[in-house]
């Protein structure tokens, strides 16, 4: 199941609009915030999705009976660019553990790259339900690698996906990986396009340069 926010008239659209815009997007510090408030409203709209059981809240005058969550997800990110994003899911997640993964592009003197996962440092996801975040979802290939690497941890009972954009190659790859897997991709937009060096276009640029300023390859 694909999820496209923005689609819908919300607020949503006002937070993406904003860091696709290059010249609002040179402010750094606005930037992280307008990742962290998408997160945000990811997490708000897939806890719709999760399980829930009734629960005694007592209060100073007596006691509620509340529909509160059964099970934390496992909220996992791949660094540095989800970091604002995941952020902002964990502002609502805020019991959640956590997991990170160290995935990057490796490029060539022909500019053609790998994806190198370095490492993961998360607990098991057996049983759980696994939210994974990268702001872009251009060829899949980071979100492969990582969600390869957590499988190996153990298999969660569903993995939401969340990607402020996406390119309809992406999707697709990821579909057809995890065709058997239980999963959920959420994402704001869709664009048509990737360039030879696999950005999505229209998109935003770079979002990890965007958010903690440029790095060598």
């Amino acid at each position: 199941m694909v999820r496209v926010l923005g689609k819908e008239n919300s607020i949503f659209n006002q937070f993406l609009s904003e860091i696709r815009d290059r010249h609002i997007q040179q402010d750094k510090l606005r930037f992280r915030k307008n990742l962290e408030r998408l997160g945000e409203i990811f997490a708000y709209e897939i806890s719709k999705e999760l399980t829930y059981e009734e629960k005694e809240v007592v209060t100073p005058l007596g006691t509620a009976r509340m529909n509160l969550l059964k099970d934390q997800p496992l909220l996992a990110t791949i660094l540095r660019a989800g970091l604002p994003l995941h952020q902002g899911m964990l502002n609502f997640f805020d019991h959640a553990d956590n997991g990170f993964v160290s995935a990057y592009r490796k490029y060539d003197q022909d500019e053609d790259f790998v994806i190198k996962l370095d490492y993961i440092s998360a607990p098991s996801p057996s049983d759980s339900v696994l939210i994974i975040s990268d702001p872009m979802l251009a060829t899949g290939g980071s979100l492969i690698a990582s969600i390869k690497g957590f499988l190996e941890k153990g298999k969660p009972v569903h993995i939401h996906v969340v990607s402020v954009l996406a390119s309809k190659e992406g999707i697709e790859n990821l579909k057809k990986t995890f065709s058997k897997l239980k999963m959920t991709i959420w994402t704001g937009a869709i664009d048509d396009e990737l360039t030879a060096k696999a950005f999505i276009v229209p998109g935003l640029g770079d979002a990890g340069d965007l958010a903690y300023g440029k790095k060598e390859d």
